[in-house]
């Protein structure tokens, strides 16, 4: 990190132990993108409302800010009755964004696959089925049922091109 961790407590005094735990963690997250600039974590004590009943335990609350080149990733307010757990669920969610972040940066985005696309092969208008040919020479087998078309499926004729953007004719293909 270019600026050194930030550890805040409000309304409560952490052990060295806890800061060492929120010190390792905060390094752990740089292995995920080493160009982080800073990062500052705040840890709340429990509070307690004056409504609560005398049983009921306030719940620790654990917020970080990542600051990275064009942004800033912050994990908010991550609750749990023991101090460690609000910790490691705070510090897991921080790892998900940044890992997130470093691999839109690499551009690892999802692709869409393009659209399944066939032809025709043979028509059986009579009976209600046909054949389709997929571009790998496959034959896959529509019922008339399977076909979702603007005409009747007695409309079509073999080699017509059959995709799920065509407006003419749309299959579902069954794969066999």
């Amino acid at each position: 990190m270019q600026t050194p961790l930030q550890i805040t407590a409000h309304d409560l005094t952490l052990s060295d132990t806890v800061e060492t735990d929120i010190r390792e963690k905060a390094a752990k997250l740089e292995r995920y993108y080493p160009r982080m600039i800073s990062c500052h974590v705040v840890v709340g004590a429990p509070v307690r409302s004056a409504h609560a009943s005398f049983s009921q335990t306030g719940q620790y609350r654990v917020s970080i800010d990542l600051t990275v080149p064009g942004t800033e990733l912050v994990v908010t307010r991550q609750e749990n009755e023991e101090l460690q757990v609000a910790i490691r669920d705070a510090f897991n969610a921080a790892q998900r964004r940044v890992r997130d972040y470093a691999r839109r940066q690499r551009g690892e985005v999802k692709t869409l696959e393009t659209p399944p696309h066939a032809v025709v092969s043979q028509l059986f208008a009579a009976a209600g089925y046909g054949l389709l040919r997929t571009p790998d020479g496959r034959e896959i087998y529509f019922h008339r049922n399977s076909v979702l078309a603007l005409g009747s499926i007695n409309s079509h004729s073999a080699r017509q091109s059959a995709s799920p953007k065509s407006q003419a004719t749309r299959v579902r293909k069954r794969a066999q």
